[in-house]
């Protein structure tokens, strides 16, 4: 490798073992083997080459997730058993990358404070959303569209929800089944007519929790 992919690993180390305001430039120079003076050349900034390996770690992590939930769809040809299973799968990746987990909610917090940071998960947000929506479909790619924006919402809400109960009490995470159970519970309530959730009979069939 070069220079600047050794200090890509060298920041994403740091990023998972010391977390984004800990990591200093000589933290990165040091697991980087590279000189302080080329973390300036090739990045301009720490900030910068901590923000590049966050983006790149996610993506990376992106790969892993893709290839977890294309198994996991493949083990049932049962809608709800396909969505148990997939999300059991999610879970065991965010437990496999818990540092970047970590890094990740550590940043949102610092964003706030962080223009630059800001603007940089601002930037991918969508692009995020979109891969989400992909991801869960099994499509390569969606078009950049409001239907599919949404449901990368939908599944972005789920993940992010997901991690943040796992890194603050791993034993109470809930597991895919509890995601199902909430779905149902949920989705019935909400698309039900009102007149319907008071114990009226509801127009139209009801609703059977995920369908893909």
């Amino acid at each position: 490798m070069g220079n600047r992919e050794d200090l890509m690993a060298g920041a994403k180390q740091c990023l998972f073992e010391k977390g984004y305001a800990r990591s200093t430039a000589r933290d990165i120079a040091t697991a980087s083997g590279v000189s302080l003076a080329a973390i300036g050349y090739h990045f301009g900034s720490k900030e910068a080459l901590l923000n590049a390996a966050l983006i790149e770690a996610t993506e990376e992590w992106g790969t892993v997730l893709a290839t977890v939930v294309a198994r996991a769809s493949e083990a049932s040809e049962d809608p709800a058993e396909r969505f148990v299973a997939v999300w059991d799968g999610v879970l065991a990746t965010i437990a496999e990358h818990r540092g970047l987990w970590a890094s990740q909610f550590e940043v949102m917090l610092q964003a706030e404070r962080v223009p630059e940071l800001r603007e940089a998960l601002a930037g991918i947000q969508k692009h995020g959303r979109l891969g989400l929506s992909a991801l869960f479909q099994g499509l390569p790619e969606v078009p950049d569209t409001e239907e599919e924006l949404s449901r990368g919402i939908f599944y972005q809400a789920l993940l992010v929800g997901l991690a943040g109960q796992w890194l603050a009490t791993p034993d109470l995470a809930p597991r895919g089944q509890d995601f199902l159970r909430g779905l149902e519970l949920v989705g019935g309530s909400v698309l039900k007519p009102k007149a319907a959730r008071k114990g009226a009979p509801a127009d139209g069939p009801p609703w059977h929790g995920p369908t893909d």
